[in-house]
């Protein structure tokens, strides 16, 4: 294993070090555990509060949208790991300015349960809370059971979405009203080329040949639908989008925002030319791009590969989804 670390044990902690050091002015921590991130400059306005958490290993995903026009806190796991009911709860008290905190996180059962939990000691501090559990990966489970689907990169939109609502001191429930129509408009397929090495685990989390790639890998490695020979560009854009069109499904004259993202160690060329192909194959489909995100936006440590998201718009998602963020991670301008 050949890694830039100190004891693996200690290696999201020593990653978090490193991300306070580095953005003092943007993020910190509460009840004295660097588990507990929030933005420094928490509202007292009213807003409601967003907060979201899972495991290291994904950044940007999750603290990495931690910011100003984005969420209020992150609680912070291991690497692939829940973090804890207790680092949630301590950042629910701290960005809660008396309209709610909604928690956004993946359909993930570690996360769930202790989120829920999370929740229960709130209530008994009289801070309301309320739950969008989010999982648009298609090739986790059958359609007509998106309930089982894992969430992956598409959680950004759901993110920048109830967020942005958030900010116009929207209500807990409009916020959340946002945030489960955003989710209900996103899917996302990926795929891998080579494994990722879990630091405390020190060896591969699966194989592949070299010659071989598989379609549908979650972002813990959790198993896809084909493994199959390395496939070139557009094969593999049409592979991934046959089953990301068809399953909302996605139709001529809509209008989305397209992600197309890499899992810690594909160039930005390669997801360039991805994109080239995925673009094509939009167009003569008559699906319209309003705006494009290419990049590392949910990694898998130093994984190879990626994956293709589209979020259908409505001029309600348009709106918000174009507003300015900035975190040390991600900014945007008024699209």
């Amino acid at each position: 294993m050949k890694k830039i670390l100190n004891d693996p044990q200690n290696f999201a902690i020593d990653t978090l070090k490193g991300i306070y050091a580095a953005h003092p002015d943007s993020l910190t921590y509460v009840n004295d555990d660097l588990h507990c991130l929030v933005k420094t400059n928490l509202s007292d306005k009213g807003k409601v509060g967003i907060v979201t958490g899972g495991g290291s290993g994904h950044l940007p995903l999750f603290l990495g949208y931690v910011g100003e026009g984005l969420l209020d806190g992150c609680a912070v796991g291991d690497v692939f790991q829940s973090p804890s009911s207790e680092q949630i709860f301590e950042i629910t008290k701290a960005v809660n300015s008396g309209n709610g905190v909604l928690y956004i996180y993946g359909n993930y059962s570690g996360d769930i349960m202790n989120f829920e939990m999370s929740s229960d000691i709130a209530e008994m501090e009289d801070i309301k809370t309320d739950h969008l559990v989010c999982g648009e990966d298609v090739a986790s489970s059958i359609k007509g059971e998106e309930h089982k689907r894992r969430g992956v990169a598409g959680i950004f939109f759901v993110y920048k979405c109830a967020s942005a609502k958030a900010d116009e001191l929207a209500s807990l429930e409009e916020v959340k009203r946002i945030g489960v129509k955003a989710a209900a408009n996103v899917r996302t397929m990926g795929f891998a080329l080579s494994p990722c090495i879990i630091p405390e685990v020190g060896k591969p989390s699966f194989t592949l040949k070299d010659d071989e790639m598989e379609i549908g890998m979650g972002i813990h490695g959790e198993p896809g639908i084909e493994r199959t020979k390395v496939m070139p560009a557009k094969e593999l854009a049409h592979a991934l989008l046959d089953r990301i069109v068809i399953d909302l499904p996605y139709e001529k004259g809509d209008e989305v925002c397209l992600m197309v993202n890499g899992l810690g160690a594909t160039p930005l060329e390669e997801l360039y030319i991805i994109f080239g192909e995925v673009s094509e194959y939009l167009k003569e489909k008559g699906i319209k791009v309003f705006h494009t995100f290419i990049g590392e936006m949910a990694t898998s440590m130093e994984m190879a590969g990626g994956s293709v998201t589209l979020l259908k718009l409505d001029d309600e998602l348009k709106s918000l989804v174009s507003k300015s963020c900035s975190t040390p991670f991600y900014s945007q301008k008024n699209l």
